[in-house]
């Protein structure tokens, strides 16, 4: 074990006054911690059960509870009976009482599609399993787990990149596992825009991470600025994305009623035999409204050893929103009583007719893991089923159009529907905004208007979904159930957030551009003094949001406040100045 840097470093944890112009020297493990937490090698212990056996770096902390639950999670649960190598990946929470975000996660937030920012309560496990007979073990069996922990939701470089170190640690130990790591250590940051050549074990990954300025639908131009030494061996076409097709292929005909459930935040738990086959469907799930957030709870895989697995299967309060994956026979009796459950058989072979689940079946029909695949719900959807993309899909099937074809036209028909459903959203949050004639230098900044659900639903008649999307229904019962969840809230936080920060913007240059000297010639002492402090509110705002804000207004108000604070008694300067 490498015990170079382990006894007491730390990754320094940044906030964002910190990070204004200051030149941070770079530790040891920075550049590591940008990408991953840490590296973990569980095994199967006789008398203990799934143990953690390592911890890479053998400085960093995780508590007794998390280390439980990426045990737990690390391993198929028995019943599946796993042989030879898995893939697959969890989510927990993270024990309260951290620090926050690195300074890399707080800028990756800043310049992110919004669905992509990290937080700052969870961790992702990318795991790689492997079990095979072994008679020199008294239970039988070698029985070990390969776990990457990390707060990025780069779903599909992870599982890549765990498929490339777990192997190399199965066949030469710990010295690989350190290898690896070091590798990783040697990354740039994740900068949106950029595209990066990230070496691993003697191989390239070529990536580009995406940017919130990145056009939906379209193909995205990389930065040129970053020339690349190293050539790749492997190009991730996608950072993040999951194959939605080949995870919903047994349920296609339900696709759209599952896209509702998904953005009005309904509890869901999928079943199947296997981690690898939960993870990728609960994944997709979380993936079918994007370029929206999904705001509430999921856990690709969820296993009776949970910690929160008492709060998500009491039966004294209604199942909260989660999105659940389980294999474990015990909980089709546990979850019986949630709305909606998917059953998902075997992944469909590349380019093979699939045999389809036509039929949404009562909830109540669903006692055991056995069951046939299908959407067991009492639910009805809102909006009429788009016959078309599933005649497309069924025709590309018998063709033995390529997965990734296929993928990409579910894909972009999920995109658009959920861009349908959000532009009247966006169209009216812009009509709250106040019109920039009315924001004044002379005036304090201006407020964003209050959202009002009932104004809002009297437009959807005329300006609603209808005039981008062919599909037909009850869009305003839709938008009432949308109000109701995680995600409206979620949504609306972060989009008052950003339109409150553009009127702070538009005071801004509004106050720049002025003749404050002008105006303060005929005005009491008082009202300079609150013009000063209003002057001084910008520049703090300025700072903090240096990366949006432009130099010379700030310059230009640096030069107004210096200015008017000349003009002032000397007591009082002295007092200001302070």
């Amino acid at each position: 074990m490498d015990t170079k840097h382990s006894e007491s470093v730390e990754s320094p944890q940044l906030n964002e006054d910190d990070l204004m112009g200051k030149t941070i020297a770079i530790l040891p493990w920075d550049r590591f911690y940008n990408w991953i937490h840490c590296a973990c090698v569980v095994t199967f212990d006789l008398e203990l059960g799934q143990a953690m056996e390592l911890i890479y770096p053998g400085h960093v902390k995780l508590t007794d509870k998390e280390k439980m639950n990426i045990c737990y999670l690390s391993f198929p649960d028995s019943n599946s009976g796993c042989m030879g190598d898995t893939q697959f990946h969890f989510r927990i929470r993270q024990c309260p009482g951290r620090k926050p975000l690195v300074r890399a996660h707080s800028q990756y937030n800043r310049d992110c599609p919004v669905a992509l920012q990290l937080d700052d309560a969870h961790y992702y496990g990318f795991v790689y399993f492997r079990q095979t007979k072994d008679r020199s073990i008294r239970r039988g069996y070698f029985q070990k787990s390969v776990v990457l922990v990390t707060k990025l939701p780069f779903v599909a470089l992870f599982n890549q990149v765990i498929s490339i170190v777990a192997p190399e640690y199965f066949d030469n130990g710990e010295p690989s596992l350190e290898a690896a790591c070091h590798d990783i250590d040697q990354w740039p940051m994740p900068v949106p825009g950029d595209t990066l050549n990230l070496p691993i074990m003697g191989t390239v990954l070529q990536v580009r991470v995406p940017c919130r300025l990145d056009k939906l639908i379209g193909v995205t131009q990389p930065r040129t600025g970053q020339m690349h030494t190293i050539p790749a061996h492997t190009i991730l076409p996608s950072l993040h994305e999951v194959d939605i097709y080949s995870s919903v292929l047994s349920i296609l005909p339900h696709v759209q009623l599952l896209w509702e459930l998904v953005l009005i935040g309904e509890p869901i738990v999928v079943m199947a035999s296997s981690p690898t086959i939960t993870c990728n469907t609960v994944q997709a799930l979380v993936n079918m409204i994007a370029p929206l957030k999904f705001c509430s709870d999921f856990r690709p895989y969820f296993t009776i050893h949970d910690s929160e697995f008492k709060e998500y299967t009491t039966r004294t309060q209604a199942p909260p929103p989660v999105i659940l994956g389980v294999t474990n026979p015990f909980f089709a009796k546990t979850l019986q009583h949630w709305p909606h459950i998917i059953r998902i058989g075997e992944m469909g072979s590349a380019g093979s007719s699939p045999k389809l689940a036509n039929k949404v079946k009562k909830a109540t029909a669903l006692k055991t893991l056995d069951s046939n695949p299908g959407v067991y719900t009492r639910f009805k959807a809102f909006l009429t089923k788009d016959k078309m993309i599933l005649k497309r899909l069924m025709k590309g099937a018998q063709l033995k159009r390529p997965v990734e074809a296929q993928n990409a036209i579910l894909r972009r028909h999920l995109l658009e529907l959920t861009q349908s459903f959000m532009i009247p959203l966006e169209r009216y949050m812009a009509s709250l905004m106040p019109l920039q004639r009315n924001i004044s230098p002379h005036k304090g900044s201006p407020r964003l208007g209050p959202f009002d659900s009932d104004k809002f639903l009297e437009t959807v008649e005329h300006s609603g979904p209808q005039l981008t999307s062919g599909i037909k229904g009850d869009w305003e019962s839709l938008y009432r159930r949308f109000f109701r969840s995680p995600n409206f809230e979620g949504w609306y936080y972060q989009r008052q957030k950003e339109m409150n920060q553009k009127l702070q913007l538009l005071h801004l240059e509004a106050l720049s551009n002025a003749n404050l000297s002008e105006w303060i010639v005929d005005k009491e002492e008082v009202e300079i003094v609150d013009l000063i402090l209003k002057i001084k509110e910008k520049l703090t705002f300025a700072h903090r949001n240096h990366g949006i804000v432009g130099k010379e207004s700030v310059s230009r108000l640096q030069k107004q406040l210096e200015d008017i604070v000349s003009t002032l008694p000397d007591d009082l300067q002295s007092v200001i100045k302070t």
